[in-house]
């Protein structure tokens, strides 16, 4: 592994490359300096309350989507292990998707994550993601929900990771009527395979306003869909975490953690989504679910190419930067 990192640059968004436990307890809102009061949904979640100087005594479970520091397992490996984490949220191996290994691949890399001591919290997969509009096959989604099903059973996780199709040509309502119907779909069929899909504030019909995050929440009406909150992604799309987060905060199951300013990526901490409100947020809400880092600093899903010079080495750095916000 290479010596501690130096400092990375703040903004890297010019850079290329590829793409546990129930939150919220009940009780009104609270206020705090500089904080809005929260608004209560028509489904009567728990109300959000604002951050107090609480923190939790709940162990923390730190995790990291490690392919945005190498293409390989065994770095990716490496360098969870060389931040002291316990888990790694798995989306590509040798720039393959979960999905699209073949049987072999996939027993050898869970055997190679349990043997170095890592668990799987998540599987990223890409339905309804940037590359899938809504007017893409569905079938292929449903394929892709029934390999990604099985093998988190096979590793002990629940979590799978979703979006909810970008338009293709589609009225407003003719685009949420198709959305709804598929992941109506994908819930039920989740359900009865014993798995949960968390859905993503990112791309799709739902992605960016957490009005249709609650609403597709409400119309699929499944114990099998859940909501992961991502902290950077609001920057990159035009709306403000921390506002959207106090409207959904008692359904979010699984957190990424990103932070971004205007120029780009930035390590967390250092842009301005609010990184360390919203982690405030969620623990006086009594959100007990891991900490995913994915920094988009040396890579990002959805400029395919190489992984960006200092990969290793910023992930490790914003990995450090995580860790101490949430301290």
């Amino acid at each position: 592994m290479p010596a501690d990192p130096g400092p990375v640059p703040k903004s890297v968004f010019a850079t290329a490359g590829p793409e546990a436990a129930p939150a919220g307890t009940a009780g009104g809102p609270t206020y705090d300096s500089g904080m809005r009061a929260l608004r209560p949904h028509r489904q009567e979640p728990p109300q959000a309350r604002l951050p107090s100087n609480e923190t939790s005594t709940q162990a923390l479970v730190l995790a990291g989507i490690a392919d945005e520091a190498a293409h390989d397992l065994s770095t990716q490996i490496e360098v969870l292990t060389e931040l002291g984490w316990p888990a790694i949220e798995l989306r590509t191996v040798d720039r393959l998707a979960v999905a699209d290994l073949t049987d072999a691949r996939f027993a050898a890399a869970a055997t190679a994550l349990a043997d170095a001591g890592l668990r799987v919290i998540c599987l990223d997969s890409r339905i309804g993601n940037w590359a899938r509009p809504i007017t893409a096959d569905f079938e292929q989604d449903l394929a892709e929900l029934d390999v990604l099903a099985r093998r988190a059973r096979s590793i002990g996780t629940r979590y799978l990771r979703i979006m909810s199709y970008p338009n293709d040509g589609l009225s407003d309502a003719g685009w949420r009527t198709a959305v709804v119907t598929r992941i109506r779909a994908l819930a039920r069929r989740a359900e009865a395979a014993g798995v949960t899909l968390l859905h993503e504030n990112c791309s799709g019909w739902a992605g960016t306003g957490a009005a249709r995050m609650l609403e597709l929440l409400d119309e699929v009406a499944s114990p099998a869909l859940k909501l992961l909150f991502d902290t950077g992604n609001g920057v990159a799309h035009g709306y403000d975490s921390f506002d959207l987060l106090g409207d959904i905060v008692g359904h979010v199951e699984h957190v990424h953690v990103k932070d971004a300013d205007a120029h780009g990526f930035t390590i967390p901490g250092e842009g301005t989504a609010r990184v360390a409100d919203c982690v405030k947020l969620l623990r006086c809400n009594g959100y007990r679910g891991a900490w995913s880092l994915e920094p988009h600093l040396a890579l990002r899903p959805h400029e395919p190419g190489e992984l960006a010079a200092g990969a290793v080495p910023s992930f490790l750095t914003a990995g450090r930067a995580m860790a101490e916000l949430l301290r």
